[in-house]
């Protein structure tokens, strides 16, 4: 799902959602759960988040250094519950 179609589910704008994801991701990472983010793509970068999820990520310790195995290993640990 992409962050413009989850906004208008959600009836947020677009700062109210990033503002929420940002929350989620440091909630996640607090807990060292997998981040929940990694599932919203961004419409400019087809099935990987917007570039603010890597910099938040990395932000909280994490290594992003591979955006694409980063989210692949966030979206593996999703799905493995």
């Amino acid at each position: 799902m992409t962050y413009g179609a989850l906004a208008k589910v959600l009836g947020l704008r677009m700062a109210e959602l990033t503002t929420a994801l940002e929350a989620l991701m440091e909630a996640d990472a607090g807990q060292g759960r997998p981040l929940r983010a990694a599932l919203v793509c961004g419409r400019l970068t087809p099935g990987l988040p917007a570039p603010g999820f890597f910099l938040k990520a990395e932000a909280l310790g994490m290594d992003v250094s591979d955006p694409v195995a980063f989210v692949a290993e966030q979206r593996r640990r999703l799905r493995a519950g």
